[in-house]
């Protein structure tokens, strides 16, 4: 038997939106995969969440979901690719043609609400607010789309990394203004598959964010022979601050103040003043700490996880790997601020006296 959206998320079909949404933060954190959740039963409240908004009572069955498919699901895998590359070149037209009226609508200094897109291509609602604010509602997955002031989503921001051609790929240019996802967490939005966003002159404020690997016949025709290609999700306010949850496979940050939580598989990261929340740094991450700046990892605990190829690098070259850092005590263990300056005057010969270097005395090289 089917279970309605009330019996997914455990409320009565007379509960208030209150409850419904007190229902649905409690399973959130408890089903979230990185609480060790099931990623399909994590899913499943969400889409039951999100039905319930509309007024719906039971899921989509099967069929319908596949006709609100916005991904193409053929027999073959090229037969998925070539209608992937048509609809993603619609949705980017479609972006484009909402680009243009949200800018009629600046020019003007006027409001408006309009919808883009459509079912198959999944609809994005676009309003301009009398604050020059641009609202924007569903899952933004392909195009470009420039805008001069704050921009706000009510949805995950995708990339089509199949697409070669730049005019499709995902990518929001905030020239004055910040950018952010509305309660990511809550809502299970992410920035994810390669997409790019570019604030000039503001902050972007967003949730989880992940890159893609993709693995590909080897392009010279070896039989049994595969290559990875990397597609970087990329996140820059160079003259702001990125606060984001977890960041993982593939991503770059760049901001003069970053805040995350947990940099986990090929991640570069680069600013002046960066906090660490959680207490994971592991595999392949390069943390690059801009002259003036400072770091500091704030978990207190001394498992702090750290993969021994994980590095701290300074602009001037100097590297660092931060498993001497947590040998040293400055990670985990009560970790203190670590600035740009001490870091770089490790190893500095001191004046006569001092008979033990910086180094020495953080325990590097030992």
């Amino acid at each position: 038997m089917v279970q309605s959206n009330y019996e997914i998320l455990g409320v009565s079909e007379n509960a208030t939106r209150i409850e419904i949404r007190d229902a649905f933060r409690k399973l959130v954190l408890e089903h979230h995969s990185d609480r060790g959740g099931d990623d399909e039963q994590f899913k499943k409240i969400k889409r039951a969440f999100d039905d319930l908004k509309l007024g719906k009572k039971y899921p989509d069955s099967p069929e319908e979901k596949t006709k609100k498919s916005r991904f193409y699901s053929g027999d073959s895998e090229e037969e998925k690719r070539k209608r992937n590359l048509i609809l993603s070149h619609d949705v980017a037209e479609e972006v484009k043609r909402a680009q243009e009226w949200a800018a009629a609508l600046s020019r003007t200094d006027t409001t408006g609400v309009r919808l883009f897109g459509s079912k198959e291509l999944g609809q994005l609602e676009f309003e301009r607010k009398a604050t020059k604010a641009l609202s924007i509602k569903g899952k933004f997955w392909a195009g470009n789309l420039s805008y001069d002031g704050s921009v706000m989503m009510w949805g995950s921001i995708s990339n089509p990394y199949f697409s070669d051609n730049q005019n499709e790929r995902t990518r929001i240019h905030v020239i004055n203004g910040k950018l952010s996802l509305i309660d990511p967490i809550e809502n299970g939005y992410v920035i994810e598959n390669g997409a790019k966003i570019t604030v000039d002159n503001g902050d972007i404020i967003v949730g989880d964010v992940f890159g893609k690997k993709e693995t590909l016949p080897d392009p010279s025709g070896k039989v049994g022979m595969f290559i990875t290609m990397e597609h970087f999700t990329e996140l820059k306010a160079l003259k702001g601050k990125i606060v984001a949850g977890y960041i993982r496979n593939t991503v770059k940050l760049e901001a003069d103040e970053i805040m995350v939580i947990n940099l986990v598989d090929n991640v570069k990261v680069k600013g002046r003043n960066i906090s660490i929340l959680g207490s994971k740094v592991t595999y392949d991450v390069e943390i690059t700490l801009m002259k003036g700046g400072k770091i500091k990892f704030h978990d207190q605990g001394s498992g702090f996880d750290i993969s021994d190829d994980a590095i701290l690098c300074l602009d001037n070259g100097k590297d660092f790997r931060l498993h001497d850092l947590k040998k040293s005590k400055l990670i985990g263990y009560g970790g203190t601020e670590i600035t740009y300056e001490y870091l770089d005057n490790i190893g500095v010969k001191k004046p006569k006296g001092e008979t033990k270097s910086w180094r020495t005395k953080l325990g590097f090289g030992q």
